[in-house]
C-alpha cells in the first residue's frame, strides 16, 4: 500500500482547531499550511509526497492508511506537536 498525503503542523492543539474552521469555511488548505505549518513541507502547502505503511509516526500513518481520503483529519498529536492530516490518495 502507498498513499499520498498533505498536512499542517502547529504547536498546540488550540491553533489546529482553528485552522481546521477555517479550512472547513473553505479556506485553501496548501495557502494555510504555506502560512503557519512549522514542517518543512510547508512550502509546498504540505505536500508529504507518496509514502508506505511505518514512514511516519504510528498515530500519523493510522489517519493516512485508515480515515476518509480527502477529508481534513485532527488535531492528532504526536511528538512534532498537532497535524491536520488530508489523505490525498490510497492505493
Amino acid at each position: 500500500m502507498i498513499a499520498c498525503a498533505r498536512h499542517i503542523l502547529v504547536k498546540t492543539r488550540d491553533e489546529a482547531d482553528k485552522l481546521k474552521k477555517r479550512i472547513a469555511k473553505g479556506e485553501d488548505f496548501g495557502k494555510l499550511a504555506k502560512k503557519y505549518s512549522q514542517c518543512p513541507s510547508a512550502k509546498k502547502g504540505g505536500d508529504l509526497g507518496e509514502f508506505k505503511p511505518g514512514q511516519m509516526v504510528k498515530a500519523f500513518d493510522n489517519v493516512v492508511f485508515k480515515k476518509a481520503v480527502l477529508e481534513v483529519h485532527g488535531p492528532v498529536k504526536t511528538q512534532f506537536g498537532f497535524h491536520l492530516i488530508q489523505t490525498i490518495y490510497r492505493q
